[in-house]
C-alpha cells in the first residue's frame, strides 16, 4: 500500500498550517520534532507530555482546543495528534483517533499486525511528509536516526523497514540510510556519538535493542521538565548545530497535571471491547506496546481534556 502526501494533507489540513500551538512527548524524539516544527512551520511549543504528566504554559491553557499533540496518541474527539503507535484492536479504531495522523492507522494496521508496525520515528515521518532532505554528514544522520532507535531498527527489522520505504514513496531514503548498517558507522557511534551524548546527558536510560556488528545497546532520553531545562536547551542547540534548525523558545511552564499510567493485558481489552474499555476507564491516551500489552493513561475528573 502506498501513502500519498497529498492525501494526508487533504485529510489533516492542519499539517500545512503555520503558527500552530503544540505539545510534544517528553523525550528525545519529541524535542527533535519540536526543532523541526519551529524551523519549518513556526509552530509554538506550549508544553510536554510524558504519558503520565502534562506540563503546560498559560498559552496551552487559553488555547487548549487548538493544541496539536506531537509524537503522541491522544483520544479526546477533536484532539489533533501526530503519532506512530498501533492503536487498533481487531481493526477497531476509537472515534477519537479520526483526527490523528498516524502511519499505522493510515494503512489499517491493528494489534494482530505488530510485526508490520511503522518502524521509524515521528521525525522521520515529518521529513518524508514535507520532503525535507538531510545533510550527508554522519553527525546529522545520527541525530535523526537516534530518535526512537531507528538506526538499530533498520538493522534488526530490515524487511519491515524496506516495506515502509516502499509505502512512503518519493523520498531520498538512500541518502538517509546509506552506510547505516555497517561496522564503520557503528564504530563512529561507539567511539564518538555515544560518548558525546552521554557527556551532555542526552541519554538517561538503556533500551532493549542490540546492534548487529558490535553489540551496542540502544540508549534513550526521557526528560523531566521540572529539572531538565538545561538538557532541553542543550539538545536544541545541538540540533541547530548539526541540522541547521532554529531552536524553539522554551514554554514558560505554569502547571503540571498528573495522571495515572497503567498497563493491561491486551486480551482483557479485546474481550471487554476497546470502546467499552476506554469509556469505562476514561482513557486519555494509550498505545499498544507489544502484541500482549496495552499501556494507557487516565486523569481524575477528566471530561473533554485534562487541561482545565
Amino acid at each position: 500500500m502506498e501513502i500519498k502526501r497529498s492525501q494526508i494533507i487533504k485529510q489533516f489540513s492542519w499539517l500545512k498550517k503555520k503558527n500552530c500551538k503544540y505539545i510534544v512527548s517528553a523525550n528525545y524524539d519529541g524535542l527533535i520534532c519540536a526543532s523541526f516544527l519551529n524551523h519549518f512551520l513556526n509552530w509554538e511549543l506550549v508544553g510536554y507530555y510524558d504519558l503520565q504528566s502534562i506540563w503546560i504554559s498559560e498559552k496551552a491553557r487559553t488555547k487548549k482546543s487548538e493544541i496539536i499533540w506531537v509524537d503522541l496518541n491522544i483520544l479526546p474527539i477533536n484532539g489533533r495528534a501526530l503519532g506512530g503507535h498501533i492503536v487498533s484492536i481487531n481493526n477497531e479504531i476509537p472515534k477519537g483517533f479520526d483526527s490523528s495522523c498516524n502511519p499505522n492507522i493510515l494503512v489499517k494496521l491493528s494489534s494482530n499486525d505488530f510485526k508490520y508496525k511503522y518502524p521509524f520515528s515521528t521525525i522521520i515521518f515529518l521529513l518524508w511528509l514535507y520532503n525535507i532532505e538531510v545533510f550527508e554528514k554522519d553527525e546529522s544522520k545520527f541525530a535523526l536516526l537516534n530518535a526512537d532507535d531507528v538506526w538499530l531498527k533498520y538493522q534488526k527489522y530490515h524487511m519491515n523497514c524496506n516495506l515502509w520505504i516502499k509505502t512512503l514513496k518519493n523520498y531520498n531514503w538512500t541518502k538517509l540510510f546509506n552506510g547505516i548498517d555497517s561496522k564503520t558507522f557503528e564504530k563512529r557511534i561507539n567511539n564518538k556519538y555515544y560518548p558525546l551524548f552521554e557527556s551532555n546527558k542526552f541519554f538517561n536510560q538503556k533500551g532493549k535493542i542490540i546492534s548487529k556488528h558490535y553489540n551496542i545497546q540502544s540508549k534513550q532520553l526521557i526528560f523531566n521538565p521540572d529539572w531538565d531545562e538545561d538538557i532541553i536547551l542543550n539538545l536544541f542547540d545541538y540540533f541547530a548545530k548539526v541540522l541547521g534548525w532554529t531552536p524553539p523558545n522554551l514554554p514558560s511552564i505554569t502547571e503540571r497535571i498528573d495522571g495515572i499510567k497503567n498497563k493491561v493485558a491486551l486480551k482483557k481489552v479485546r474481550d471487554f471491547g476497546m470502546r467499552n474499555f476506554i469509556k469505562k476507564n476514561k482513557v486519555f491516551s494509550y498505545a499498544i506496546i507489544s502484541n500482549r500489552t496495552l499501556s494507557y493513561t487516565i486523569f481524575d475528573n477528566m471530561k473533554k481534556s485534562p487541561i482545565k
